[in-house]
This record gives structure tokens, C-alpha cells and sequence, in this order.
């Protein structure tokens, strides 16, 4: 790295990145460039950042997940990302809309910048879209919701409602009475 280029930790303002996890010793030997007062480590390279940290998530002005394959058992992970997979976020614009895995369960939020984004699921503002997650996370992990309708395929089911939570505009409720 280029002894000029370090980013100011406030440029990372305001931005969304999914961080992938990786292991420590791609920082073995390195000093962080920056250093958080909630003890989060920083390493800036040419081509993206490396996040050392015990927490994940919303953190101040920003939405920073990461995204783990590893059992390290540990709680304080490394992440990398690249710049250019840093987003613009606010909570006014639509930026965001869910992608589901039924095979694993799970359903994540995304960045419309995110070049996987095939335009087809719709986009929401923060509230919508934190809204959305929670009912999706529960249509997708709980059961208690599968009592008043008479199918008997609860994951065909699953899969229809998280599918109308994600491509089309219509509250849960109105998802739920369609399907009756």
C-alpha cells in the first residue's frame, strides 16, 4: 500500500458493505492504520479494508454485515471488503431489497448498487425494509402463522408469502388473505 493513501474514518460515513470473513493471518504482522474508542481495528489497503472487530451490523451511521464460512469461535472476527463495495446509505431513499435462501432458510437485505441486484426485487427505504426482514425471519423460522391456512406444504407456503414480501408492495396481511 501507498504510504499516502489512507481514507479518513469518517469517509466511511453513512455506507453499506458486506464484509466477508477471513483469516487473521492476512493482517499477521500489520498495525492497524486506524483504530475505533469502541476497540475496532482498521487496515487499509490499495484495493479495500480489512475490519477487525468484535461486532457486526448497524454500527453509528452505517450497516456493516459480515458474512462468515469460518468456526473460528471466536467473537471478534476479520472482515474484508473493497472499496468499490462500499454503498451509499440513508433512511430516506430506496436502497434496499431482500434476498432469500429457502434452501438454508435465511433472507438477507441488499444494496441496489450490489452487481448480483437483478432488478426485479423491490426496492425499500430502511424502515420498510427492516420491517419486511422481521416478517420474512418469521415466516421463514416459525410456525405458529401456518394454523389458519389449510395447505399442508409449509414450505411452499413459506416460499410464496417471502416471495411476495420481496417482488411485490402488498403488506403481509394482504399477502396472507390472497392466499385463503
Amino acid at each position: 500500500m501507498s504510504k499516502a493513501f489512507k481514507p479518513h474514518p469518517k469517509s466511511f460515513k453513512n455506507t453499506f458493505c458486506v464484509f466477508r470473513e477471513v483469516d487473521l493471518s492476512e493482517i499477521e504482522n500489520k498495525k492497524p492504520d486506524f483504530t475505533s474508542d469502541s476497540n475496532s481495528h482498521y487496515f487499509y489497503t490499495e484495493l479495500g479494508m480489512y475490519r477487525l472487530a468484535n461486532h457486526w451490523g448497524r454500527l453509528a451511521n452505517s450497516k456493516w454485515r459480515l458474512v462468515s464460512e469460518m468456526d473460528s469461535g471466536s467473537k471478534v472476527k476479520l472482515g474484508y471488503a473493497n472499496w468499490t463495495e462500499f454503498y451509499p446509505d440513508n433512511d430516506i431513499e430506496k436502497l434496499y431489497y431482500l434476498e432469500a435462501d429457502f434452501v438454508n432458510n435465511t433472507i438477507q437485505y441488499q444494496h441496489k448498487n450490489n452487481p448480483e441486484y437483478d432488478k426485479k426485487a423491490i426496492l425499500f427505504d430502511t424502515s420498510e425494509t427492516r420491517k419486511r426482514l422481521k416478517q420474512a425471519r418469521n415466516i421463514l423460522t416459525l410456525t405458529n402463522w401456518v394454523n389458519y391456512f389449510e395447505s399442508e406444504d409449509i414450505n411452499q407456503l413459506r416460499k410464496i408469502i417471502v416471495n411476495e414480501l420481496i417482488y411485490s408492495r402488498k403488506t403481509l396481511e394482504e399477502i396472507k388473505r390472497n392466499i385463503q
